[in-house]
């Protein structure tokens, strides 16, 4: 099967930015890029058009960013803290998902989604831990959990 040429309408990892007219395979297109509106076929007419869709998209990006900028700073100022039943040595009946790190986080008043918390294993332990947060390609931050023992 031969390639098609979408130009892409947000970052895509290592796919490309925003902008970009890239080649892919034709289901990864079909199925996934224009029916979630991460991009669009590069028909001539589009092509025609990339200039003004750069330039709109790079604005939307940058208030993007800038939002996100904001959102680091009120992540690294918070403090979450949960309870949650333990064993004598520490070690929690259950863990601390991603899943619960987000809804805490949801409550302080900040929406983020649960994949961008960059959790390698759920926390299993009572203590204080630091949870990476990757917001944007650009922008990381971090939150303090605070585990303690439920009574």
């Amino acid at each position: 099967m031969s390639a098609v040429k979408v130009i892409l309408r947000e970052d895509m990892g290592k796919l490309g930015g925003a902008g970009d007219l890239v080649s892919v395979k034709p289901g990864y297109a079909r199925n996934f890029l224009v029916p979630e509106g991460k991009a669009i076929v590069a028909t001539d007419s589009n092509i025609k058009e990339l200039e003004h869709n750069k330039r709109v998209i790079a604005e939307m990006l940058a208030k993007e960013l800038k939002d996100l900028r904001a959102t680091s700073h009120k992540l690294k100022s918070m403090v979450l803290e949960v309870s949650k039943r333990a064993g004598e040595d520490g070690k929690l009946f259950g863990s601390v998902t991603s899943a619960n790190i987000a809804e805490l986080i949801e409550g302080k008043g900040v929406k983020l989604d649960r994949r961008k918390i960059q959790l390698p294993d759920a926390v299993k332990e009572v203590g204080e831990h630091t949870i990476a947060i990757k917001l944007h390609s650009e922008i990381s931050s971090s939150v303090k959990l605070i585990v303690s023992v439920k009574d």
